[in-house]
C-alpha cells in the first residue's frame, strides 16, 4: 500500500519582488514499511518537501495522497487532525518542554487526540512508548537530566505514542555524537523492521545508508532515487564499541 503518493508537486514562494521555485515537479511514491532517506545540498528543496509531507505546508500545485487521502485541498483544521492522527515527527532539536518530565512530554500529543482517551489510558500509552525506546527508568526525568541521545529517544517516543502511519525524522542525528547517532539509527531500524514507515531527511551520507532507499534532490527536482542494501546499525554500533575498548586497552598499555 502506498503511504505517500506525490504527483508533479510544485512549491513556489512569492514576494512582491521575487519568485522562488523551491520544488519544480516532484513525483514519487513511498510504500508502507519503507525506510527512506532524503538527501540534497542546501537549497535543493528537501526541507520544503519534508514540510509538505508533514502537512505543515501546501504545494502550489500537484496532487498529494497521504495514506490514501488527497490532502492537497484540506482545510487547516482537517490538516491538523490528520497530522495528529497519521504522522509522527522527530526533529533535530528535540523540541521537548524543558520543565516537563519525559512521560509528560510523551503524553502531550494524546491530549489532542480524537479518541477521547482517559488519563489512565494516556499515561499507560506514554509509559509503553518510553519502554519501547528503552527509557522505562527515566519516566520522571526532565530533559536537562537526560543526555542528548536520551532526549531524542523521548522525542521518538512522543512521535510513536499516537501510533502514526508515517514517522518523519528531520535530521534526527544532527545534534548527536557519532556513537549516539548509531544508537538512534539502530532504534529507527528496529522500528522499521516492526512495520513502521520512516522518511528521514539527513545531510550525512553515512546515516543515509542505513535506510533502504535514498532519494536525492537537486534544484527542486529528484536527481536520483535508488533502493540500496541498508547497512546494519547494530553491527556498526558493535564495531564502534569494540574499537573504543581497543583504544582504552592501547591507552593503558602505552
Amino acid at each position: 500500500m502506498k503511504i505517500v503518493d506525490l504527483k508533479d508537486i510544485r512549491r513556489i514562494y512569492r514576494t512582491e519582488s521575487i519568485s522562488v521555485d523551491a520544488l519544480k515537479g516532484i513525483t514519487l511514491q513511498i510504500e508502507e514499511g519503507e525506510f527512506v532517506a532524503i538527501m540534497g545540498p542546501s537549497g535543493s528543496g528537501k526541507s520544503t518537501l519534508m514540510n509538505i509531507l508533514g502537512c505543515l505546508d501546501r504545494p502550489t500545485s500537484g496532487r498529494f495522497l497521504l495514506n490514501g487521502e488527497d490532502v492537497s485541498a484540506f482545510s487547516k483544521d482537517k490538516l491538523a487532525k490528520l497530522r495528529n492522527r497519521t504522522l509522527g515527527f522527530v526533529f533535530q532539536s528535540f523540541h521537548l518542554l524543558p520543565r516537563t518530565s519525559a512521560i509528560e512530554n510523551v503524553e502531550l500529543p494524546l491530549l489532542y487526540h480524537e479518541e477521547g482517551l482517559t488519563w489512565k489510558e494516556i499515561h499507560n500509552r506514554a509509559k509503553k512508548a518510553l519502554e519501547v525506546v528503552g527509557l522505562a527508568d527515566r519516566l520522571d526525568h526532565t530533559p536537562n537530566e537526560l543526555s542528548g541521545g536520551q532526549r531524542q529517544r523521548v522525542a521518538i517516543a512522543r512521535a510513536l505514542v499516537t501510533e502514526p502511519a508515517l514517522l518523519l525524522a528531520d535530521e534526527p542525528t544532527g545534534n548527536l555524537d557519532s556513537k549516539t547517532s548509531l544508537e538512534i539509527i539502530d532504534m529507527l531500524q528496529k522500528l522499521n523492521k516492526k512495520g513502521e514507515t520512516i522518511i528521514m531527511v539527513t545531510h550525512e551520507h553515512d546515516i543515509a545508508h542505513f535506510a533502504n532507499r535514498i532519494i536525492t534532490l537537486h534544484d527542486g527536482l529528484v536527481k536520483s532515487d535508488r533502493a540500496i542494501e541498508a547497512k546494519n546499525a547494530s553491527d556498526a554500533l558493535r564495531n564502534r564499541v569494540d574499537e573504543d575498548e581497543l583504544e582504552q586497552i592501547e591507552g593503558v598499555l602505552s
